[in-house]
């Protein structure tokens, strides 16, 4: 158990550049208190004291804000940065050095009594305000961004994005010893498809324009033409009036 709370304290240390003392971390930090409640709570649930289970998650998330259902499985190196109006639901699965930020909810989209939250693999971030919605999986090493709605399985190395989530950027692998928590500069999938709109009308009205320039070349040409046999027209017509004359 203690093991485990030193372990806990060195994550915070080793993704929290705001941290500064142990003492600090202990008492000031509710994602650290939560997750301590949340063991015990959960050793109880798995031994069938299912009330005492429930009412210290109730009383972990009036202290902290933060509801951790006693029979969500969580792995170790578990970090909730700042932390108010986190859920995490019963059958979500968490595995090892997850990173979530507040009011990131890993919710259920069923009311039968099936997995139906979602399933965090090793070494995911879920950004603030995010939403994993669902029995889906996030694979290893992904990362959602902030406000982005998943409700689709995430495949590993990936980054997640929008309403609702779409994978923009794959093969990007995020691990324990690189940890990315830059949203800041995550792609835009709209930014992009507008993009791609604009790039598209520039080629049409440039092919357009290409096409113009050849039909009104092509009408010049026409034209010259049609003015050449007009005038051998009228030079036969001229020459056949002179003839007339002459034999009158």
């Amino acid at each position: 158990m203690f093991y485990r709370i030193r372990e806990d304290i060195k994550v915070i240390f080793d993704r929290d550049p705001a941290a500064r003392s142990t003492l600090e971390v202990l008492f000031c930090y509710p994602g650290l208190h939560a997750v301590m409640l949340y063991r015990v709570a959960h050793k109880l649930w798995n031994s069938h004291y299912f009330f005492l289970g429930r009412f210290i998650s109730h009383f972990a998330r009036w202290l902290t804000g933060i509801e951790i259902h006693p029979a969500a499985k969580i792995g170790k190196g578990f970090f909730i940065d700042h932390g108010m109006g986190v859920v995490v639901g019963e059958t979500a699965e968490v595995g090892d050095n997850v990173m979530l930020y507040h009011q990131v909810t890993l919710g259920g989209t069923s009311l039968h009594k099936v997995k139906r939250h979602p399933t965090l693999c090793n070494n995911v971030i879920v950004g603030a305000g995010a939403k994993v919605l669902g029995n889906i999986t996030i694979g290893e090493n992904s990362k959602v961004g902030s406000g982005s709605v998943v409700v689709n399985d995430v495949p590993p190395n990936s980054v997640v994005v929008g309403v609702p989530g779409k994978v923009v950027r794959k093969d990007v692998p995020l691990t324990d010893k690189n940890i990315d928590v830059d949203f800041q500069n995550l792609p835009d999938p709209m930014v992009k498809a507008i993009t791609c709109l604009l790039e598209m009308v520039t080629q049409s009205e440039e092919n357009l324009t290409k096409k113009t320039d050849e039909i009104e070349q092509e009408f010049k040409r026409l034209k010259c033409k049609h003015d050449e046999q007009e005038q051998k027209l009228i030079n036969i017509s001229e020459h056949k009036k002179k003839k007339l004359n002459k034999a009158s």
